[in-house]
């Protein structure tokens, strides 16, 4: 599949008329199982009835309210401190919340072999899988991830025990607005597109 590049124009004929390309040969019976089900039929209806006119965070709101969960966990990096306490707090007026920080559990990179930014320093790791397991041990229900490092958020996503969303992608040159390079002329440029 290379519908980035189709010639047919996927916003038109594929949102409008529904076409599909690949003859049939998909099989949407997992659609009907019900641990799908709720989770899809819930992200139509917000489309549905508002569209366009909420924020990421007035969505996870929602959905995790219209979804049932009472208890919902926030990964983040430790460079979005300020942001995960603000998130937090929106989020406990709803919600039960767990936060977990990156640096949580002292992780020696010496002990572990990892590369180091200053190597004649004592340094810690991020610790994505023991923010999925803080998470797991609190029994959270959806986990939100804020930041979280290229790498770091596959293990963390690899070993969360529930479904995991993200609020904020971590880019450390465009603001954590990694589109940012869609946009503008001199990224276009540069990528050569």
């Amino acid at each position: 599949m290379k519908c980035a590049q189709c010639g047919q124009k996927p916003k038109n004929r594929c949102h409008s008329e529904g076409f599909d390309c690949t003859g049939g040969s998909l099989d949407p019976a997992a659609y009907a199982l019900p641990e799908n089900q709720a989770c899809h039929n819930i992200s139509e209806q917000m489309r549905g009835q508002y569209g366009n006119s909420q924020t990421r965070l007035e969505e996870i709101i929602e959905f995790s309210k219209r979804a049932g969960y009472a208890r919902l966990g926030v990964a983040f990096c430790i460079g979005l401190a300020d942001e995960a306490a603000f998130v937090a707090a929106v989020l406990a007026k709803h919600f039960k919340v767990d936060s977990v920080c990156c640096k949580m559990g002292g992780l020696d990179k010496d002990e572990h072999g990892m590369s180091k930014i200053k190597p004649d320093q004592f340094e810690i790791a991020c610790n994505p899988i023991g923010q999925a397991q803080m998470l797991n041990r609190a029994k959270t229900e959806l986990n939100i991830q804020m930041g979280l490092c290229l790498g770091h958020d596959i293990l963390f996503q690899k070993y969360a025990e529930v479904p995991v969303t993200v609020l904020v992608v971590k880019d450390r040159v465009l603001a954590n607005n990694p589109m940012g390079v869609a946009y503008g002329s001199y990224w276009r440029q540069k990528f050569g597109v």
